[in-house]
């Protein structure tokens, strides 16, 4: 799950800024479920705004309208005919949903109200934690189900540093070390051969758009390229 957290007020004004008719979109996916941006914290963010700018005597207006997710765009069709009447859109949803509305509406400016942080899941109300990395490259299976790319502060791919003390990671003592729990895992499970294959220097792919095309529809897509 997309885990998200919402901008500083006043910076979310300092975007809106000379912006009078906003429509605060939110998302009944991922920043839902995290209490970022679903349909009481959009009411809440425009009830905010509202009064802050109602004090600072400055002309606005916004309204709120939550879809079921701002990811797919089939879900944005309702969106078409309300947002003609907003000089400018602010999104409650992840930096995929910002986006995808931005290029929905490219006459409308699209301005972020969350900051998206990580992809985690929910260890206990309230509280979530990250898991993965989403580097395109996944070593779960030799690993024991322990991302050492999101749960080592190094990122080690090939076991750990020689800073871990008490079982716990040098840049943050509070931190278990990833790798040490690794070991402890395959050990328990008898595959502490895994620990002596080296996983060689990865490829990067962040320089360029991920896109993945489920091979069912490969050719579909295949024809509309041609």
């Amino acid at each position: 799950m997309i885990i998200a957290s919402k901008k500083q007020l006043e910076d979310i004004k300092e975007m809106l800024k000379g912006y009078k008719r906003v429509l605060n979109v939110g998302c009944g996916g991922c920043t839902s479920v995290c209490l970022a941006g679903g349909i009481k914290e959009v009411e809440d963010l425009c009830t905010q705004l509202t009064v802050s700018m109602k004090t600072e005597h400055i002309s606005f207006e916004t309204n709120g309208y939550t879809v079921e997710r701002q990811c797919e765009p089939h879900f944005l069709d309702e969106l078409d005919e309300i947002v003609k009447k907003y000089d400018a859109l602010l999104s409650m949803g992840c930096g995929v949903g910002v986006q995808f509305l931005a290029e929905r509406y490219p006459d409308k400016p699209v301005f972020p109200a969350l900051d998206t942080v990580f992809s985690g899941g929910n260890k206990d109300i309230g509280w979530y934690e990250e898991r993965c990395k989403n580097c395109g490259d996944c070593v779960l299976g030799m690993t024991g189900g322990i991302c050492p790319n999101a749960m080592c502060a190094k990122m080690l791919m090939n076991g750990p540093c020689g800073g871990p003390q008490d079982g716990h990671c040098e840049v943050d003592s509070e931190v278990p070390c990833a790798w040490i729990q690794i070991y402890e895992r395959l050990k328990a499970q008898g595959r502490l051969d895994n620990i002596l294959k080296v996983s060689p220097a990865r490829e990067w792919k962040d320089q360029v758009q991920g896109t993945l095309v489920l091979e069912q529809y490969r050719d579909r897509y295949a024809k509309k390229d041609k």
